[in-house]
Parts: C-alpha cells; structure tokens; sequence
C-alpha cells in the first residue's frame, strides 16, 4: 500500500465505521481497509471515547463507547444508548436463539428467514384471541425496527425475506442464550399479563 493512499483510506474506513456497522460481504474494500488500518483506526476512535470492534470470523465490525466513568473531563456517550421495546427484545432474543440453533447446524453461513416465520416464531410468545391483522401489523412494526437497528437485512428482490445480520451475536452473547428458557418464562409472564394493551 502507498504512503500517499494511507490517509484517504483510514478517513473511508473510520466514516463508514461511524455510520454503523461495517460488513465484509457488503463493503469489501472499506472491511479491507480496516483489516490493514485497525491500529491507526482504534488510536483515532479512541481519542472521542470509542473502540473499534473487530470480529473477522463473522466478519463486520462496528464502534462501542468506552464504558463510562465518573472522572472529571472524561468525553460524553458519542453512541446513544437505545432503550428497545419489549416486543422488539423479544424479537432480537428469538432470532439470536435461531441462528445460534443455525449455527449449531453447521449449514451455510447465512441465516435467511422470511417473514412468515418471524411472525410464527413471535406469535407463540403472544397471547391467544388477539386480533389477527393487529397482530401481524404490529409484528411488522418490530422487523422494520430490527432493520433499522441492523440486526436483519431485506434481500434484495425479495420483499419478504431477511438475512439475520452476525453482528446480533455480539449484542445478544453466550451467556445471554444460556438464560434463555428464563427469560422466554419472564417474557411469556409479561405478555400474558399486557392482553391488547398497546405499547
């Protein structure tokens, strides 16, 4: 690599890292670039707070604020905090469960579910004798959520296929999975007591 491409390539890989996770199936040259820059890229990020988050087996990687401590003149969160929803925690739970069981397959690298079974899969922690549409409508609602955050990807030509996106693992863990079957109790005791209450 050129002396003179090194300060280009290193402002392209830290802006995509800054508008969010980067994958190395979907930008090729950017994940390269990273690959090649990471040192540079973690001293530049760590100046404003950040780390770089590098997971090449998966292959994406994506910034996380440095964990927060009380000293005086320590930068602000430069990466909100986002409260999700019940339904959308529950969604991100289930799905993270799949491709772990996907995993544990050996099958192909890439998780595709459509959306007729995201709803089954949610639909089994919802309370019966919910209006039908309403329910599908508001399951709906929970996918585009799951997309905007980057957890699922829209196939392109497919309207109602997705890619579960790897970087879930690093947000929903191991050990997370191994409470599980607790948490799906605690969530089926939460639904069971929301009937059609709206969020």
């Amino acid at each position: 690599m050129s002396a003179s491409g090194t300060e280009p390539e290193l402002s392209l890989v830290v802006t995509h890292l800054m508008k969010g996770v980067v994958y190395r199936d979907t930008h090729e040259k950017v994940w390269n670039g990273l690959l090649q820059l990471q040192g540079q890229a973690r001293d530049y990020v760590d100046t404003i707070g950040l780390t770089v988050e590098i997971d090449e087996a998966e292959g994406y990687a994506f910034l996380r604020s440095k964990p927060e401590t009380d000293e005086e003149g320590s930068p602000p969160r430069l990466i909100p905090r986002r409260a999700l929803s019940f339904h959308v925690s529950l969604l991100l739970a289930l799905i993270r469960k799949k491709l772990a069981e996907f995993d544990a397959s050996g099958g192909d690298s890439r998780l595709m579910l459509t959306r007729d079974q995201i709803v089954e899969m949610v639909r089994l922690f919802l309370p019966a004798g919910r209006n039908e549409a309403r329910l599908v409508d508001q399951i709906d609602e929970h996918i585009n959520k799951a997309v905007g955050l980057g957890f699922l990807r829209r196939v392109t030509g497919q309207v109602n296929l997705f890619e579960v996106r790897r970087v879930l693992k690093a947000f929903v863990d191991g050990q997370w999975l191994a409470d599980f079957d607790t948490r799906l109790a605690e969530y089926a005791a939460q639904l069971g007591g929301e009937g059609d209450a709206p969020e």
